[in-house]
């Protein structure tokens, strides 16, 4: 949601303080409204942007996979629906709707039908922590990496409840691969994320981003301290895992399992699944930017920020809207450009490292996961605390 007010960026406003919706609505509400009407009026509106933010992600991320898969194989992939292919997309989402919705016999039917709605929502609802802006969030909320991890955790269950209720080997196999690796990899995930929360000091996706509006706009968590680079090589496998995207693709091992998890659903349902992916591997990507390079910040941010403030009045029942300056209009459209060139450039290196390592076998991601990749994340976690403990013992400030 959009907010007018000019709040340092240092100390955000409480939710629902100057939002722009929210003001818009109660400003216009009639006495025989009540308030809690207009809040569950924003609240629905805010479902609404969430659940069109999921499906433009996903239907981006869909186009790009294939161009870029193809430009990596030395060919163009899509390119007759729309100019490069660009409405691909669509034309899949038509063909997914119109297909026929099976439920195979013996399979669960209330479970069957639950799992890809259990593991959409799930994202739907990691989602609300995410902050698009310093000013456009949907629920700032203190500890909003803490959040995101607790509820894409839950995409598991889902997934496991859709293995079970197929009733085939294959879809078992495939949720009890996810349910393993999962588990193996969540340690060093979230591990590795306590480096940077070390450096910054608050689990606030927006408080973490105002920390590095130094230098320019670079004053980057991944500039600030030694141990940051391999949190974030550390962070960026453990994500790969989490998504299941190669080479750590062993629940969906087209080769072995058929489809895995996923062999017995089709239509609508199985684009569930899909979307949570996409829209993960964003979500997840927007956090790496978030607490290693920068959040908002970049120089672009950082000029519009200098610029001489500008105002102008649109009456009394929303205020005065900022459009230049920090905090400004513009300022809030430049970061909203800024996170989502970060997050898909994240997702752009997912996908080149699918197009180009091979998958490994299911002992190797395990052994990775608890004999590497956790002990290694420890010791950038005690590194980073040690060098942050130094800098403030013989420099007198946080790095």
């Amino acid at each position: 949601m959009l907010a007018v007010t000019e709040t340092p960026l240092a100390a955000p406003a409480p939710v629902g303080d100057g939002n722009l919706v929210l003001d818009l609505l109660t400003g216009l509400r009639p006495e025989s409204v009540p308030l809690w009407a207009v809040m569950a009026t924003s609240a629905l509106i805010a479902v609404g942007l969430a659940v069109a933010l999921i499906s433009l992600i996903a239907m981006f991320s869909t186009w790009m996979e294939r161009k870029v898969a193809g430009h990596i194989q030395c060919r163009y992939g899509p390119m007759h629906v729309g100019w490069h292919g660009w409405l691909q997309p669509i034309a899949d989402g038509v063909k997914l709707l119109l297909k026929e919705d099976i439920i195979p016999k013996g399979a669960d039917k209330v479970l069957f039908v639950l799992s890809p709605a259990i593991v959409l929502a799930s994202l739907l609802g990691a989602m609300a922590a995410l902050a698009l802006s310093p000013n456009f969030f949907f629920a700032d909320i203190d500890l909003g990496v803490f959040f995101i991890l607790a509820m894409t955790s839950t995409t598991t269950i889902g997934v496991v409840m859709a293995g079970w209720a197929s009733n085939s080997k294959w879809s078992l196999y495939g949720s009890m691969r996810e349910a393993a690796q999962v588990i193996a990899y969540e340690v060093p995930l979230g591990i590795s994320l306590m480096v940077p929360l070390i450096v910054a000091g608050t689990f606030n996706l927006r408080e973490a981003s105002a920390a590095q509006g130094g230098w320019y706009g670079m004053h980057w968590f991944v500039f600030q301290n030694p141990f940051m680079l391999p949190a974030f090589l550390l962070f960026f496998t453990a994500v790969l895992a989490e998504t299941k995207r190669a080479p750590f693709d062993l629940p969906e091992s087209e080769s072995e399992l058929v489809s895995g998890f996923l062999t017995e659903y089709s239509g609508i349902r199985w684009s569930f699944f899909f979307m949570e992916e996409y829209a993960a591997m964003f979500l997840y990507s927007a956090v790496g930017a978030f607490f290693f390079f920068g959040g908002f910040e970049s120089p672009f941010t950082w000029a519009v920020a200098q610029m001489a403030p500008h105002t102008i009045d649109l009456g009394e029942t929303i205020g005065t809207l900022k459009l230049l300056g920090e905090g400004s209009l513009l300022h809030n459209l430049v970061a909203v450009a800024t996170i989502v060139v970060k997050a898909f450039a994240g997702v752009f290196l997912m996908m080149w490292v699918r197009w180009s390592l091979p998958r490994i076998r299911i002992d190797q991601v395990m052994t990775l996961g608890y004999k590497y990749l956790t002990p290694l994340s420890m010791v950038c976690v005690l590194g980073a605390a040690l060098f942050e403990l130094a800098w403030i013992r013989f420099f007198g400030g946080a790095s």
